[in-house]
């Protein structure tokens, strides 16, 4: 049983940036990040699979870039250039076999 513990969610006004971080307690080879905000379903943000290639949803693409350590199994998301539409519940994401979800961590961006 894999586990994922995420960190790095706040509060931010429109134009700045957050960083998430995701450390997982053992090697998986696809990490990725899904958000989900009120009233909607849970939708990709991006992920990355442990040779490092990577997919972004449509909306996120050229202001978020997600990256990972395979030596900590730890992935993060640096997000630029936040809208309030961006403001969900940021989940960690990981596949090795199996689904397994880490607890989210709100992000919310004021206009």
């Amino acid at each position: 049983q894999v586990q994922l513990v995420e960190s790095g969610g706040g509060l931010v006004h429109a134009g700045g940036s957050l960083r998430l971080s995701c450390a997982a307690s053992g090697s998986i080879f696809k990490l990725g990040w899904y958000r989900q905000a009120p009233g909607k379903q849970r939708e990709l943000v991006a992920t990355i699979v442990s040779f490092g290639s990577t997919t972004y949803a449509d909306s996120v693409k050229g202001r978020f870039t997600i990256s990972r350590d395979n030596a900590k199994n730890t992935v993060y998301l640096q997000m630029n250039s936040l809208k309030p539409d961006d403001t969900a519940v940021y989940y960690c994401y990981g596949r090795g076999g199996r689904d397994f979800w880490g607890q989210g961590t709100q992000v919310t961006v004021s206009s």
